[in-house]
């Protein structure tokens, strides 16, 4: 039984506060920015390096080459002045691979410049690209033991103690997402428990137009959801959302339920591609099997504003593959899902 159409209609049933309809400002749309900042780490040089060279894109858009210039000298000089002390934050383990890191960053941000100082947006992005990307690498790095207990209550459930690499083959093309288990550790983890079972294989897309979701996971036969083999039951996935500034996720509660009508989770629906965990209109704890791919469309959804947030769990991205998804359609299936990495982060219980 396909929960699309709950997915849908239970949307706009809940009555939404005054002011809770404000747009939160610019949300963050790279995928590859959501999960950086998503890490559960505390690297104050690093995540100024990152944020200002994510904050270059409005002089890019506007060809202030002047600033940017200035931008990538000053990261330079920050890079060069305070290298001692990142390198101090990692792991004696993780010291060589550090300073690798920094010494291809040092490259990288050398490359930056030429394509600043060159007025070459495409050499620019490039070259941003891979400096983040180096930035990203050195920051999960700093990622020490998970950062919270999950409730006892869920003993019995598969957990992602991290992230995984899993790559969907599709009817259109292939598709890549990363799955973040820091912050929706069981939504994450029944997901990846799943592809490894090779639950998803064969099964077709349901698409749900006027939300913008793509959705899948229904099982053939009576079943709405993955039916655990030992016990004969449907296994059930709580609702699990992570806010900043908390310690753990909540779970089984909307941002209604908690009267956090402006809050944005740390894994929002802010970008096409956004994977998102279903589940019925009656119940926020039984989701199973089923999951969607959020379409995002700026010009009906503003930024930091949709009906998703708060309501619905996102535990990854896709990152590689966009085009093909914005081809998929009620025609198409997986062919087949499999953990290309990160498959040693997901234990079976607690």
């Amino acid at each position: 039984m396909a929960w699309v159409l709950a997915l849908c209609l239970s949307l706009p049933l809940a009555p939404t506060p005054a002011g809770a309809a404000l747009p939160q400002g610019n949300a963050v749309k790279d995928p590859a920015a959501i999960l950086r900042n998503a890490l559960p780490v505390e690297a104050p040089q690093l995540q100024e390096l990152q944020h200002r060279l994510e904050d270059t894109s409005t002089d890019l858009r506007a060809k202030r080459w002047s600033a940017l210039n200035s931008t990538v000298q000053r990261s330079q000089s920050l890079l060069t002045s305070r290298r001692s002390d990142i390198l101090a934050r990692f792991a004696p383990e993780d010291a060589d691979r550090a300073e690798a890191l920094l010494d291809q960053l040092e490259v990288e941000l050398q490359s930056l410049a030429a394509g600043a100082q060159a007025q070459d947006r495409e050499a620019f992005l490039s070259s941003r690209r891979e400096a983040l990307a180096t930035i990203g690498t050195a920051e999960a790095l700093l990622v020490g033991p998970f950062p919270f207990a999950i409730p006892s209550e869920f003993d019995a459930l598969p957990r992602l103690l991290g992230r995984a690499t899993v790559e969907l083959e599709t009817t259109r093309g292939s598709l890549t997402a990363v799955v973040d288990g820091y912050n929706a550790p069981l939504t994450a983890g029944a997901f990846v428990d799943l592809v490894q079972k090779r639950f998803y294989d064969g099964l077709p897309f349901i698409r749900a137009e006027d939300f913008y979701v793509l959705q899948t996971g229904d099982p053939d036969g009576p079943a709405d959801g993955y039916t655990d083999p030992a016990t004969q039951q449907v296994r059930r996935v709580p609702l699990e959302i992570m806010i900043p500034g908390e310690s753990a996720p909540f779970y089984n509660q909307t941002f209604e339920d908690l009267g956090r009508y402006k809050a944005t989770p740390v894994l929002p629906f802010a970008t096409l591609g956004t994977l998102g965990w279903a589940h019925s209109d009656q119940h926020l704890d039984d989701g199973s099997s089923q999951f969607f791919f959020f379409l995002y469309e700026a010009e009906l959804t503003p930024a930091g504003l949709n009906l998703v947030d708060g309501r619905y769990a996102a535990f990854g991205y896709v990152v590689e593959g966009g085009e093909v998804l914005e081809e998929l359609g009620v025609d198409d299936r997986i062919l087949h899902a499999r953990v290309v990495e990160g498959a040693e982060n997901l234990q079976p219980h607690a």
